[in-house]
């Protein structure tokens, strides 16, 4: 048994641009200045009410509904354009269906909604590579494990045999929580730096060192 949890936004996929013009939209709609690309890089995966009140923590409750309103129908405006896709970083989908090939479980666990989460799947051909799939709607957001709890229940690893793939602190924090290896990626929304800061185990700077560092985690789990 061997399991890899991916979070998707900033590691599957470069969603950089859209999250952050709907980011913008959202708080200019509530009379807030619009927010620059390092605020928003570092909320990036939490859910989405906990992200935008930490971008904008004057917002009372109702605010926050308010803007989560504006941010969802403006990624649905971007959704509902013939042919939008989110592009996915190279190597993205190759690794996925080598791993599978392979014999690891794959599961999703993402601040994504459940809507984003099953278009991402349905876009992408992705329904039949994942045992599993977890997203800020199921219940608490990241870095809370019970995302984590939930894929390794699903697939009945243990979380020796686990590791948690993200781009984000709150990726690692989510991981380290409940004991699973803490696998980050420079790629997206936290540098290199960020992530060592909040002990990843490793860091891969693109897909091909990701794909060594995963199959060095595999053999670590083979008997002798």
């Amino acid at each position: 048994m061997k399991l890899a949890v991916w979070d998707v936004d900033g590691t599957l996929v470069d969603s950089r641009a859209v999250i952050l013009e709907c980011c913008q939209y959202a708080l200019t709609q509530s009379g807030l200045p619009a927010p620059d690309y390092d605020a928003v890089r570092q909320i990036v995966g939490l859910s989405l009410a906990h992200a935008l009140s930490v971008l904008a923590p004057e917002l009372d409750h109702e605010g926050v509904r308010r803007a989560a309103a504006s941010y969802k129908a403006r990624f649905q405006k971007h959704r509902d354009r013939p042919g939008f896709k989110e592009p996915l970083y190279e190597g993205a989908d190759e690794t996925l269906r080598r791993l599978k090939a392979e014999g690891w479980r794959l599961a999703i666990a993402t601040g994504k909604s459940r809507r984003g989460v099953d278009s991402i799947v349905r876009l992408n051909g992705w329904a039949d590579l994942f045992h599993s799939t977890h997203c800020a709607d199921d219940g608490p957001g990241k870095p809370d494990p019970a995302m984590l709890i939930a894929a390794m229940a699903a697939s009945g690893a243990r979380p020796d045999q686990t590791v948690m793939i993200g781009d984000t602190v709150h990726d690692m924090r989510m991981a380290l929580a409940c004991g699973v290896r803490a696998q980050g990626v420079s790629w997206g929304f936290n540098t290199a730096e960020e992530l060592q800061g909040a002990k990843a185990h490793q860091v891969a700077a693109d897909f091909i060192s990701l794909n060594k560092m995963l199959d060095a985690f595999s053999l670590s789990l083979s008997p002798v």
